[in-house]
């Protein structure tokens, strides 16, 4: 059980970036392009996975300060250190080289996944303001998987969209993290010493603008139907229901337990994807981009 915990697997939501493309290109229902999706997410788990088995290797002493991270297998010592750095090996490299008998693109995303996923484990994750960027581009290169595994298109609009989201996501991440260690925040990780809420709050509130205005734009110049408008008033609440959680809450810490535990917002994203479906699939030529 240990070594499935050490992969994470309530993460694996963030993978599911990976199906845009397959999706917003109106090819959800061609078996072949679903097929290399669907295995395109299966390797993005495992190299992430892979990664975060790294980052728990790396910040095993830390994480033994931390409330909740400290059962975490290898900072609990249940996972020795040498046993966990084999299985991270086996991880990436496994994941890498199934990625390149995919598609050769798919590979190349993989590498460079990979090594951004390393860089950041290493070093990204303590330079205040890169730490957060290298994360939107950990979603951004999600999304290029999935337009790599299939070889559609995709709108640079929704390219746009997932860079301020994944920025909002993360920005709401270190805020939970300022929020629950205070005074013991630069130890656990020292960015943190170099972010204050104000700060954070400023960059929160650029990010949600920008998302709803690269939303909004994509919906305007959607070469489909304007009626990929009415989704706007969706992601207005959802983004909403998301800052009442960080505000009211002092949630956000994980956005996948917020997505497994919040029924509104759960709510809010399966009218979205309902409404997106609806509007892209009957309102225009599958397999036109969009």
């Amino acid at each position: 059980m240990d070594y499935i915990l050490l992969l994470r697997p309530k993460q694996w939501v963030k993978n599911f970036f990976v199906y845009a493309a397959l999706i917003f290109s109106r090819n959800a229902f061609d078996p072949l392009l679903l097929g290399v999706t669907t295995a395109a997410f299966a390797l993005f788990c495992l190299l992430s996975g892979g990664v975060y088995v790294l980052n728990d290797i790396c910040d095993r002493e830390r994480d033994r300060l931390h409330p909740v991270k400290c059962g975490r297998p290898v900072a609990s010592g249940r996972v020795p250190v040498r046993t966990a750095g084999a299985y991270a090996a086996a991880l990436l490299g496994g994941g890498i080289f199934a990625s390149f008998a995919v598609t050769p693109h798919l590979g190349i995303v993989a590498v460079a996944y990979t090594g951004l996923m390393i860089a950041y484990t290493l070093w990204l994750k303590e330079q205040v303001i890169l730490d957060v960027f290298s994360i939107a581009a950990g979603f951004i290169l999600r999304v290029v998987a999935g337009v790599a595994a299939t070889g559609v298109s995709l709108s640079p609009w929704l390219i746009l969209c997932t860079l301020f989201l994944s920025l909002f996501l993360a920005l709401g991440k270190r805020r939970h993290e300022l929020y629950l260690l205070k005074l013991e925040a630069q130890e656990h990780r020292p960015a943190l010493d170099h972010y204050s809420f104000g700060f954070i709050d400023q960059m929160v509130s650029i990010v949600t603008s920008a998302t709803v205005l690269s939303y909004s734009l994509y919906t305007f110049l959607a070469p489909t139907s304007r009626l990929m408008m009415l989704t706007i008033p969706l992601v207005l609440y959802g983004l909403f229901r998301y800052l009442h959680v960080i505000y009211h809450a002092n949630g956000g810490g994980a956005p996948e337990d917020v997505l497994m535990n919040d029924l509104p917002l759960q709510v809010t994203v399966l009218l979205w994807i309902a409404a997106c479906l609806l509007i892209l699939y009957l309102g225009g030529t599958p397999g036109q981009p969009v």
